[in-house]
């Protein structure tokens, strides 16, 4: 399957050279693949047969010019990213050498005037794989992310990526964190709307970094709503950058769902580290001791001393093998 390279950008690491530990990596990407390499195959998922992305953003719309969509808030909108994947045609090909990663080549189509029935109309009677992205991440990047994820997945059904409006810089750890708890009521609306249409079959949320505070007061919210709770699939936190106390307090009041959830950990995850360290030296779920995850219910996958990363913070994209992780939970909440 394919593998996403990903490290610092140059002006990340000057940045980092100031703070050793970093939190950049969430986002960048860099330059890996020829634009001469042999293309790998787009057949293998439903993404990669047909590259449109399905977004519903809390960003601001840039009126379909280049980054689409920034790092202010706006209202809820949804739209369609039409995406290449690396090594089809020139674009694609230009993109990969570039970025290493699938290309973004545009918004075909985006509405603000009644976005959840978009998305509902949109998503065509199949599973849904729904990704929201961590912390430091562009449109762009979250699309490319999405996009990835989904095709090492060999995903059939439908793909929406969820992005909230990260400040996309290495020191906006503050305003992004309150601009994923602001996009809390949006990301209910959008689950809401999913479930809205009777053909759609399971949903999968798969959530990274700061992405997973987003998602899981998003499920503490809607959790009186048993017909949303009954057609989620499965719940994948990858290095969740959650306090681990209000981790514990959250998951026991979503009951039963916690059944279907795993948590990617790794507690030699340098990105993580630094985030305990913000917040007053309180550990993060994604660093956690197993044990005390496991006491909650849900499945653990420790990813220590699998793969490499600069930050051992993303994994889950990089890594064929934790990316099977992501793969055995979804198989496993597909019945």
């Amino acid at each position: 399957m394919p593998v996403t390279r990903r490290a610092f950008s140059c002006r990340s690491l000057a940045l980092a050279a100031f703070l050793p530990l970093g939190l950049a990596a969430c986002a960048q990407s860099e330059a890996s693949v020829s634009p001469f390499s042999e293309p790998e195959r787009a057949d293998t998922s439903a993404l990669g047969k047909d590259p449109r992305l399905l977004v519903m953003t809390t960003r601001r719309s840039t009126g379909n010019a280049t980054p689409y969509f920034n790092t202010d808030r706006g209202p809820l909108t949804f739209a369609e990213a039409q995406l290449s994947p690396p090594g089809r045609g020139i674009a694609g090909r230009v993109s990969s050498a570039v970025s290493g990663d699938w290309a973004v080549l545009g918004i075909s189509r985006e509405t603000t005037a009644d976005a959840t029935r978009a998305l509902s109309d949109a998503v065509n009677g199949r599973d849904v794989l729904l990704y929201i992205h961590g912390f430091n991440e562009s449109f762009e990047t979250a699309a490319r992310s999405a996009g990835q994820l989904s095709h090492s997945l060999e995903f059939q059904g439908r793909t929406v990526l969820f992005t909230w409006p990260s400040g996309g810089k290495l020191f906006d750890y503050a305003y992004d964190r309150e601009s994923a708890l602001w996009s809390r009521d949006g990301f209910v609306q959008s689950l809401q709307a999913l479930v809205a249409n009777p053909t759609v079959g399971r949903i999968h949320i798969v959530a990274h970094s700061m992405g997973t505070f987003l998602t899981l007061e998003g499920l503490r919210e809607l959790r009186d709503s048993r017909e949303i709770y009954a057609r989620i699939g499965s719940v994948v936190l990858a290095s969740p950058d959650v306090d681990i106390d209000a981790f514990e307090q959250t998951v026991k009041k979503i009951g039963p769902l916690a059944q279907r959830m795993t948590v990617i950990i790794d507690p030699g995850d340098r990105a993580l580290a630094v985030s305990a360290r913000i917040a007053g030296g309180v550990a993060r779920a994604g660093a956690a001791d197993r044990s005390r995850l496991e006491a909650l219910g849900v499945r653990v996958a420790d990813t220590s001393g699998r793969g490499w990363s600069m930050l051992r913070h993303d994994l889950f994209l990089s890594n064929s093998e934790v990316t099977q992780v992501v793969r055995r939970a979804m198989d496993r909440g597909g019945a």
